[in-house]
C-alpha cells in the first residue's frame, strides 16, 4: 500500500465552451480556448481531460497541419463513406443521412486526457487539442474541459 506523508488538497473543476463549425468535416484547434478554460479552473497540477458532447463529432491529439487534416479526410471517408445504405440513414435527423458520421466518431473517440503541469496542458512538441467535426457544419457544439488536481 503506498503512504504519503504530505497531504494533498485535491480539486476538482470543470467547464464548458462552445464552438461552431462550418464544413462536412472539419478539424478546430481548440488548444487555446482549452488551456484558458484550464486557466481559470485555477488547477495546477493534476490531470484534465477534453470531451465532446456530442456523437458526430471526437477530441484527439494530433499535429495541426492542413495537409495531415485532408489525409484523414480522405482517410476517414475510405473506412467510413457516406451513401452505403447505413441501417442509421433510413432515420435522418433533420434530413441528414448521417450514419458514416457516427461510425467515424466510434473509431476516433469522444475524449483525450492529458497531464497538467503549471496550470497548463503538458503537451508533445507537436501535440495540440483538436476538435474533429464529421458532420457539419453546426452551430453550438460543445466541449467539456473537467481537471482534477492541486
Amino acid at each position: 500500500m503506498f503512504e504519503s506523508k504530505r497531504r494533498l488538497h485535491m480539486l476538482h473543476a470543470s467547464t464548458v465552451f462552445t464552438l461552431d463549425t462550418s464544413a462536412p468535416f472539419e478539424v478546430v484547434d481548440v488548444t487555446d480556448r482549452v488551456s484558458a478554460s484550464l486557466a481559470r479552473l485555477g488547477v495546477r497540477a493534476g490531470l484534465a481531460s477534453v470531451m465532446t458532447r456530442h456523437t458526430t463529432a471526437a477530441i484527439r491529439l494530433g499535429e495541426a497541419e492542413t495537409g495531415l487534416f485532408q489525409d484523414f479526410e480522405a482517410f476517414l471517408g475510405r473506412l467510413a463513406p457516406p451513401g452505403q445504405g447505413y441501417r442509421h440513414d433510413s432515420r435522418p435527423v433533420d434530413d441528414r443521412k448521417n450514419a458514416h458520421s457516427h461510425l467515424a466518431a466510434f473509431l476516433l473517440g469522444a475524449s483525450e486526457s492529458f497531464p497538467l503541469r503549471e496550470g497548463k496542458p503538458a503537451l508533445g512538441t507537436w501535440q495540440r487539442i483538436l476538435f474533429v467535426e464529421l458532420d457539419g457544419p453546426r452551430r453550438g457544439r460543445e466541449v467539456v474541459v473537467t481537471v482534477v488536481g492541486e
